[in-house]
């Protein structure tokens, strides 16, 4: 492996924590059920016609985003641990620009969406530390015949 290669990979340890950190945060009120999480899922399951399952919504969120930085601590997960991060992130964003839940849901200056943006973020820039394990593992997967269950 070149040096450079080394080093960005030990700079990976920065955005990896940063993520972990904000979804490690989070998780004390996913889990605990503390009322503005409770109150966020509930906007969305009712925008999603999912209606009485704010909780089991908001526990699988949890669960993701625990397995997520488990994954991006892991230096040898890292990379699918950006990816999860990356696509809980996606969704988190989308959610806050489409549905009814808006930018700023807690009247706090919208620290939420920006904390979402920059912990997507964080795993776009591992993804690009990564991006020769990535084209490989694509390119793995492309490699694959696809078998339709019939």
């Amino acid at each position: 492996m070149p040096t450079q290669d080394r080093l960005l990979k030990r700079l990976a340890w920065i955005p990896a924590l940063y993520a972990a950190h904000i979804m490690l945060w989070y998780e004390q009120f996913k889990l605990t059920g503390a009322e503005g999480s409770v109150m966020l899922f509930n906007i969305l399951a009712d925008w999603l016609w999912i209606s009485g399952y704010e909780q089991p919504f908001r526990l699988s969120v949890a669960t993701a985003e625990l397995i997520a930085c488990v994954l991006l601590i892991n230096t040898g997960s890292r990379m699918y641990g950006a990816l999860l991060t990356l696509g809980i992130m996606s969704g988190a964003i989308f959610f806050h620009v489409v549905s009814p839940l808006g930018i700023d849901p807690y009247n706090d200056g919208g620290q939420l969406f920006r904390e979402a943006c920059w912990t997507w973020l964080s795993a776009a820039v591992i993804l690009a530390i990564y991006r020769r394990e990535l084209a490989a593992l694509v390119a793995g997967l492309a490699a694959r015949p696809m078998r339709l269950a019939i």
